[in-house]
């Protein structure tokens, strides 16, 4: 039996001069959180960045990161390999920026590294390596047609929040990259990780690849009764349960009219449209995530017929349930 410790994932990030802060520090964050979150035992992330010069790198906020490595000393085969993005506001819109050092450092390490992921700008940089090519890929909404000019090999798609296409991952806008390593740490460690590093950051639920006004947000308000916090978690538990009106206000002892006027007063919705996102959103994952057949899909998630969660998706997305699943199913997804 092997007793070896196991190493931490390895995540290299390249940056250079002007890249945007939280390309770096927000995947940064979320990876660290992830480290704490293990349970005891389980390996975390390493984070290292590295540039063409060691020291100072001023971001596009101004904002500088300390580098402690340079792009010489970083070839190693990461885990994986996160491109942050730059963009220069031109009179025509954002202009993204490609730093000719670190493309050459991707075209050797590149191909090493167990996946490689670029966000926003940075799918400029990786598509300048070689690495996109053959592979769809997304990028910041304004310099999707550059990207797709720039480099024809690339199947290009602006509208999902990131797209993944074997080992290589793309994100859209800025805020993306939290979506995107959101996603990394799922593949990684399961979905119920990422959930939690989710509500603690308080952010939107994990956006699997729709786009971002399909995203259901992770709570209304927190409100400040502990009785209704417990209810809202055991109904995320439990979305085939009997979750009307009067099952839950039964569970809390309560008329069904006085438990829908303080539901509403802490969440600013009422029960039947809350459970009605919690199950939409539960049923887009599966879509997301699984190839399980509509009838699976509408028990698991609480609709009890196919005619049910047809209704809803059309009401709240505009889309069949087919239709959803074949425009943002992972692509890696059996």
């Amino acid at each position: 039996m092997d007793d070896a410790p196991r190493l931490p994932h390895l995540v290299v990030i390249p940056v250079f001069a002007g890249v945007n802060a939280l390309d770096v520090t927000g995947p940064a964050e979320i990876f660290a959180l992830a480290g704490r979150l293990l349970a005891p035992g389980r390996p975390g992330y390493e984070v290292r960045l590295c540039a063409e010069r060691s020291g100072p790198v001023e971001t596009f906020s101004g904002v500088p990161l300390l580098v402690g490595a340079t792009l010489d000393e970083a070839r190693v085969r990461p885990d994986t390999v996160l491109v942050p993005g730059r963009v220069e506001l031109g009179p025509h819109g954002p202009v993204p920026q490609v730093d000719r050092a670190v493309v050459a450092w991707l075209r050797g390490v590149g191909p090493r590294a167990g996946r490689v992921a670029s966000v926003c700008a940075g799918a400029h940089v990786t598509a300048a390596a070689g690495l996109l090519d053959g592979h769809r890929a997304t990028t910041h909404w304004a310099t999707a047609e550059r990207l797709a000019a720039d480099h024809p090999a690339v199947e290009v798609d602006p509208d999902p929040v990131f797209i993944r296409s074997g080992r290589m991952w793309t994100s859209a806008g800025l805020s993306t990259s939290m979506d995107l390593t959101l996603a990394l740490v799922a593949e990684d460690h399961g979905d119920d990780l990422a959930l939690e590093i989710a509500r603690i950051m308080v952010m939107y639920l994990q956006r699997p690849g729709g786009q971002s006004q399909f995203s259901v947000p992770l709570a209304h308000l927190a409100g400040g009764r502990s009785d209704l916090r417990s209810l809202r978690r055991w109904i995320g538990e439990h979305l085939d349960a009997d979750l009307s009106v009067p099952a839950l206000a039964a569970r809390l002892a309560m008329s069904e009219r006085h438990f829908a006027r303080v539901f509403r007063a802490e969440t600013g919705t009422t029960p039947g449209a809350y459970v009605e996102e919690l199950r939409l959103e539960a049923a887009r994952r599966l879509l997301e995530r699984t190839g399980h057949p509509l009838p699976g899909v509408a028990r698991a998630c609480g609709f009890g017929s196919v005619e049910t969660l047809h209704r809803v998706f059309r009401e709240h997305l505009g889309a069949t349930p087919g239709e959803y699943r074949r425009r943002f199913r992972l692509a890696a997804t059996p």
